[in-house]
C-alpha cells in the first residue's frame, strides 16, 4: 500500500475512534444503557452533584410532581455534602457513580479509573449506605480500558443518554426549554444540578425548565423514573 493511501486513512480512523469514544450511541468500547425501560417513561438524570445551591430545591420540585430521577454524583462533593446524599436516597431517587474528581477517563489508565470509581463508591456508601450499580463517564468519554475497570469496581452498567440538555453553557441555557420540548417516552435525559469544578453552581435555569416541563410530561402520560 502506498504511503498516500495510508495517510489518507488517518483522518477517517481518527474520526471513527472519536465517535466511538464520545458518541452516546457508540458501543465500540462496550455496551451502554441509553434508553429508559419503557416508551411510557422518561429517565431524568442529573450530573455533577450534590450541590447545596441546587440539589435540595431540585428534590422539592421532583417531589411536587411525583417524579423520580437518577443522580450521578461526584465523590468529592459527596464527602462535602453527605446530608444531601442521604436526602436523595431517602426521597426514593437512584444514586449512581460519576467518578471521584470528574476526569476525562479516556486518558486515564485502567488502574486510575478503578481508583476514581472505587473512591466514589466508598463516598456514596459512606454517606447514604447504598452502593451504586450504574456509572456515567464524565463527558461520556469511553476508551477500551473502561469496561474492565467498571467491572473491577463492582459496577454493572455504563449509562449514556438520548437527550443532552447542555444546561452548563450560556447557549444551552437559552435553548433548554426547546431541547426539553423534544423529549419523548423512552429518553434518557441529562441535566445538571452541580458543577464539577466547584460547589455552589447556579442551576436556576434548569430548575425553572423542570417546573415548566414536569407537569406537561405528566399530562402527556409520561412518568419520570430512576434507572436501576
Amino acid at each position: 500500500m502506498a504511503w498516500g493511501e495510508v495517510l489518507a486513512g488517518v483522518p477517517l480512523t481518527a474520526g471513527v475512534l472519536a465517535w466511538g469514544a464520545y458518541h452516546p450511541a457508540s458501543s465500540l468500547f462496550g455496551r451502554a444503557l441509553r434508553h429508559a425501560p419503557s416508551s411510557r417513561v422518561i429517565a431524568l438524570t442529573f450530573d455533577d452533584g450534590p450541590n447545596p445551591a441546587a440539589t435540595p430545591r431540585l428534590l422539592d420540585i421532583l417531589d411536587r410532581h411525583a417524579a423520580r430521577a437518577t443522580f450521578f454524583l461526584i465523590g468529592r462533593w459527596v464527602q462535602a455534602c453527605s446530608p444531601i446524599v442521604r436526602e436523595i436516597a431517602a426521597r426514593g431517587h437512584a444514586i449512581a457513580n460519576h467518578t471521584n474528581t470528574h476526569p476525562n477517563l479516556l486518558f486515564l489508565s485502567r488502574p486510575r479509573i478503578v481508583g476514581e470509581l472505587m473512591a466514589c463508591q466508598a463516598a456514596i456508601e459512606g454517606a447514604a449506605g447504598v452502593r451504586p450499580a450504574l456509572m456515567r463517564p464524565p463527558w461520556g468519554a469511553r476508551g477500551p480500558q473502561l469496561w474492565s475497570a467498571v467491572e473491577e469496581s463492582g459496577l454493572r452498567q455504563v449509562v449514556t443518554w438520548t437527550v443532552l440538555g447542555r444546561d452548563w453553557t450560556a447557549h444551552g441555557k437559552q435553548k433548554l426549554n426547546e431541547r426539553l420540548g423534544q423529549v419523548q417516552g423512552g429518553d434518557v435525559v441529562v441535566l445538571h444540578d452541580g458543577y464539577h469544578r466547584t460547589l455552589g453552581a447556579d442551576r436556576g435555569d434548569t430548575l425553572r425548565a423542570l417546573e415548566y416541563w414536569l407537569p406537561r410530561w405528566k399530562d402527556a402520560g409520561l412518568a419520570c423514573v430512576g434507572l436501576e
